[in-house]
């Protein structure tokens, strides 16, 4: 249910930038707006509080981000109050962001190598997922895992590219055993 209403009220936001050409805007000011309700957890138990009337933390809203966040965010803030859905405002805004990545056509990539890359190794890679993909960008993470062996493990979304020694090795030792028993 989470899922859905992330999905239905961060598609109406990213609609709405859409149409007011407002997505880099927007966009901007979620990524900055997702630390501060994160670190206010007093704010989102005042929302969250089943006490406070509606008009009361529509209240709240207009004071705290009139005039430092856009009309439009202010707005988009003051309807998912009033539909009573403010506990699902981190991921919403989580989904909206990653469907601003998408239309903009940013990826991010997790690499998990035996040893740390250079900075020469890792520009390399970046161009050559860059050239392999319909992205114009990427945000990379890496990670070094020594369990590797060596090689590397590369994640785009729901896509692995597995190159790493110890899974060769594991593979291999199936086909050993595969013949074994043949």
């Amino acid at each position: 249910m989470a899922k859905l209403v992330s999905k239905v009220y961060g598609d109406a936001l990213f609609e709405t930038a859409l149409e007011k050409d407002r997505v880099d805007v927007l966009y901007e000011e979620v990524c900055s707006l997702i630390p501060i309700l994160e670190g206010n957890p007093e704010l989102m138990a005042l929302l969250n509080n089943p006490r406070v009337v509606k008009e009361e933390k529509v209240s709240i809203i207009n004071q705290v981000f009139s005039g430092r966040v856009e009309e439009e965010l202010k707005g988009f803030l003051t309807i998912v109050v009033e539909k009573d859905r403010q506990n699902d405002l981190l991921s919403i805004f989580e989904y909206f962001i990653q469907k601003v990545k998408e239309f903009k056509r940013i990826g991010a990539a997790s690499v998990v190598s035996a040893v740390e890359l250079s900075e020469e190794q890792k520009e390399r890679l970046r161009e050559k997922l860059l050239a392999s993909t319909d992205y114009v960008m990427f945000e990379m993470d890496y990670q070094v895992d020594p369990a590797l062996i060596g090689g590397m493990v590369i994640r785009i979304g729901d896509r692995v590219v597995d190159s790493s020694i110890r899974t060769r090795l594991y593979e291999m030792k199936k086909e050993l055993q595969q013949l074994q028993m043949a």
